[in-house]
C-alpha cells in the first residue's frame, strides 16, 4: 500500500472519530422522540452556532496515538506513556469524563502502576479509543497486546477488552486492504470471524455476534437492530451495547459515512461515543476523503483540531512504514484548560436548553 493511501486511512480513523464525536454530542441522552422535535432537520453540527467541538472520545484516541508515536516496541512502556497523558488530561478538567476512567486516573495519581490502575467496569472507554490500534498494527498478536494494555489501564472487566478488540480488529482489516478501486463490502463470514472467532469471548458476546449476523442477513435497519437488543431508550455506555451498534451500522451502511452516522445517532443514548466508534470504522475503510467535508470543516476546536489530527496521521503512517517511533506531535496543550472551561459552559447551556420546549 502506498503511503498516501495509508495516511488517508489512518487520518480517516482519527478524523472519523472526531466528526462522529462532535456531531453526536448535542444528541447525547435525548430520547428519540424528543431529538426529532428539539433538533429537527438533517444531521449536522449543532453544538455551537453550526459548529462542533470534540469530547473525551476524540481526546482519548489522540492520546493513544501520541503514546504510540513514542512507543510501539514494548506494551508496558506504552502503557506508562498513556498513563502519563491520562493523569494530566484529568488535571485539565475535561467535562463528561466517565466514572471508571476518572477513578483509574485518580489511582494513577495515587501511585498505582498502569497494570493496577484499572477498575472493574464494562464501560465503553476502552472501545472508543481502540480503532487507532488497527491503523498501526497489522500483526494480530501485537495489536492484541497493545489493546489489552490500553484497556486494563482503565477497565478490567473482560467485556471491555472484548469490545475494544472487536473495534480494533475491524479497523485493522479495513486499513490493510490494498485496493485500487473503491473498497468492496467484506464477506459477512470474514466479519463474523474477526469479531467472534479471533478474540477471546464469552457467551453474551457470542450471542451478540449471532444477533448481528442474523440482522445483517435480514438487512434490518440499525434502529430496528437496537430495538432487538432492547435499546428502545437509547444506546447505553455499556460496551456490549455500544460496540455492537457501531459495528452493525458500519457494515449495514458500508461506504456511506453519512448514513452510518445518521443511523447510530438516530438510536439515541450515548450518541457521541457510538458516533465516534462508527465514524472511526467508516473512516478506516474509505479514508478522510470519504467523510463529508462540511462535517470536517465544521469542527471548531483547539488545541486538538483537524490539522493536528492530520499531523498525527502523517507520523503514524511514517511509524507503520519505517517501524521507528518518530515521537509525538507537539501542540499547545496549556490551551486545554481555558478550552475545557469554555466547553463546560457550552455543555451547561445545552443542558438548560433541554429544559425548555418543544418536548
Amino acid at each position: 500500500m502506498n503511503s498516501t493511501m495509508l495516511q488517508d486511512r489512518i487520518a480517516g480513523i482519527l478524523i472519523g472519530t472526531a466528526v462522529g464525536d462532535a456531531i453526536g454530542l448535542p444528541y447525547e441522552e435525548i430520547s428519540r422522540r424528543r431529538a426529532k422535535r428539539l433538533l429537527p432537520g438533517n444531521l449536522r453540527h449543532r453544538l455551537l452556532f453550526g459548529r462542533g467541538m470534540v469530547s473525551d472520545d476524540t481526546e482519548h484516541t489522540f492520546m493513544v496515538a501520541q503514546a504510540l508515536l513514542d512507543e510501539t516496541d514494548d506494551a508496558r512502556r506504552f502503557a506508562k506513556k498513556l498513563a502519563w497523558q491520562l493523569r494530566w488530561w484529568l488535571v485539565r478538567l475535561p467535562p463528561g469524563v466517565g466514572m471508571a476512567t476518572a477513578k483509574a486516573c485518580l489511582k494513577l495519581w495515587c501511585g498505582f502502576s498502569p497494570q493496577c490502575s484499572g477498575v472493574f467496569s464494562a464501560g465503553n472507554g476502552a472501545a472508543m479509543r481502540a480503532a487507532i490500534f488497527g491503523g498501526v498494527f497489522a500483526d494480530a498478536q501485537r495489536r492484541t497486546t497493545f489493546v489489552t494494555a490500553s484497556t486494563r489501564l482503565t477497565h478490567t472487566d473482560p467485556k471491555a477488552l472484548i469490545g475494544a478488540l472487536a473495534v480494533a480488529n475491524i479497523a485493522a482489516m479495513l486499513v490493510q486492504r490494498d485496493v485500487v478501486q473503491a473498497p468492496q463490502l467484506p464477506p459477512l463470514n470474514e466479519v463474523i470471524q474477526i469479531i467472534g472467532e479471533n478474540i477471546p469471548s464469552d457467551a453474551a458476546w457470542r450471542e451478540l455476534v449471532e444477533q448481528m449476523r442474523l440482522a445483517w442477513q435480514d438487512n434490518i435497519s440499525v434502529i430496528d437492530f437496537a430495538d432487538r437488543l432492547g435499546l428502545q431508550k437509547g444506546v447505553s455506555g455499556y460496551v456490549y451495547h455500544t460496540a455492537p451498534i457501531a459495528i452493525y451500522a458500519w457494515y449495514r451502511h458500508f461506504g456511506d459515512f453519512q448514513a452510518t452516522l445518521e443511523s447510530v445517532i438516530e438510536c439515541g443514548g450515548d450518541t457521541d461515543t457510538v458516533g465516534a466508534i462508527a465514524g472511526a470504522l467508516a473512516g478506516a475503510g474509505f479514508g478522510a476523503g470519504g467523510i463529508p467535508q462540511s462535517w470536517v470543516a465544521g469542527i471548531f476546536d483547539a488545541p486538538i483540531n483537524v490539522a493536528i489530527l492530520q499531523k498525527v496521521a502523517g507520523r503514524l503512517c511514517q511509524l507503520v512504514q519505517t517501524g521507528q517511533a518518530p515521537g509525538r506531535v507537539r501542540y499547545f496543550w496549556p490551551l486545554s484548560i481555558p478550552r475545557n472551561l469554555f466547553f463546560l459552559l457550552v455543555v451547561l447551556w445545552h443542558g438548560f436548553r433541554r429544559l425548555a420546549p418543544p418536548y
